[in-house]
C-alpha cells in the first residue's frame, strides 16, 4: 500500500513539474507576443503620424521619375 502511494505521489509530482514547465514556456511566448504587439503599435502610430503630416503627397503632385 505504501509503495502504491509513493508511486502515485511521484506520478503527481511529475505531472505537476511538466505543467510548471509548460506554464513557463507559455509565459515566455506571451511576453514575446506583447513585445511584438507593442512594436507594431509604434510602427502603426508612426505611419498614421506620417499620413496626417501630409508626408505622402497625392500622385498628381509627385515629381515624375527622371526617365520621363
Amino acid at each position: 500500500m505504501q509503495q502504491e502511494d509513493d508511486e502515485r505521489l511521484t506520478e503527481i509530482e511529475t505531472v505537476l513539474a511538466e505543467h510548471e514547465k509548460m506554464l513557463d514556456e507559455l509565459n515566455s511566448v506571451i511576453i514575446e507576443q506583447g513585445k511584438t504587439i507593442e512594436r507594431l503599435r509604434r510602427q502603426n502610430q508612426y505611419l498614421l503620424d506620417m499620413a496626417r503630416a501630409d508626408a505622402v503627397k497625392p500622385q498628381s503632385e509627385e515629381t515624375p521619375p527622371p526617365h520621363y
